[in-house]
């Protein structure tokens, strides 16, 4: 047991050092297990334990039959700042990317009808959407619509920035943000399109919004590959009488 264990930290380290010096890059794809167990001269469980340790730090990633990949630099993330994806992801260097996967009108989740302070089963619009930075699918959101605010929404451009949206064809802004964080195993939903299985650690991000007249207008459910954000907020602190 003591020879296992020094031998995963072995393994753990030597991938660790060959990331931070960049010899492995980001987004390149790491040997296959079979490569990678004859290379450390180990049995594939005591790797499995190394290359899971390396991606609980965000250091690695696997995808669902594609392999592990080494991970590229996280985005940085601010909830409380009134700006959309891609305006967050171009800010930063890198390329964003909005994929429209579903748009409907749908009786509201439980969930849902609480965050919307609305009747059991109102119908909500939902949108589907799936997100990248530089080619890689990071964030799957689900939003969901008061209708009485935005009559006829889907038969607008969903595939644009919301708040646009809004401001457009509702002369209505976001103007007030309330959400709550969590780290969870990613649904079935989300770890499909986010090529990652069942379970897999990710990052919830619940969000309520309101208005420029304080109406409670919309909500939305933001899934992030653990690896793939951090969050940091920035703000002033009242001092205390």
């Amino acid at each position: 047991m003591g020879q296992g264990k020094n031998q995963y930290q072995i393994i753990r380290t030597a991938l660790h050092e060959q990331i931070e010096s960049g010899v492995l890059k980001p987004g390149s794809k790491l040997p296959s297990e079979r490569l990678l167990s004859e290379k450390f001269s180990t049995t594939r469980i005591t790797l499995r334990e190394s290359l899971s340790s390396l991606e609980a730090d965000g250091l690695v990633y696997r995808e669902d039959r594609r392999g592990w990949f080494v991970s590229p630099e996280r985005v940085t993330y601010d909830p409380t700042v009134n700006a959309n994806f891609h305006t967050i992801v171009t800010h930063q260097g890198r390329v964003p990317g909005t994929r429209m996967l579903h748009a409907d009108l749908v009786p509201a989740p439980t969930r849902v009808q609480k965050l919307l302070q609305i009747p059991a089963l109102t119908p909500v619009y939902r949108l589907q959407r799936l997100r990248s930075v530089d080619g890689r699918n990071v964030l799957y959101v689900e939003n969901y619509m008061n209708p009485a605010y935005f009559p006829d929404l889907l038969q607008h451009d969903l595939s644009r920035s919301l708040s646009d949206v809004y401001q457009e064809h509702y002369n209505r802004r976001y103007a007030r943000v309330s959400f709550r964080l969590y780290p969870v195993g990613l649904n079935a939903e989300a770890s499909s399109h986010l090529k990652v299985t069942t379970g897999s650690s990710g990052l919830l991000v619940e969000r309520t919004n309101y208005d420029q007249s304080d109406l409670l207008i919309d909500c939305d459910f933001e899934y992030w590959r653990q690896d793939a954000v951090v969050i940091a907020a920035n703000t002033t602190i009242n001092p205390m009488a």
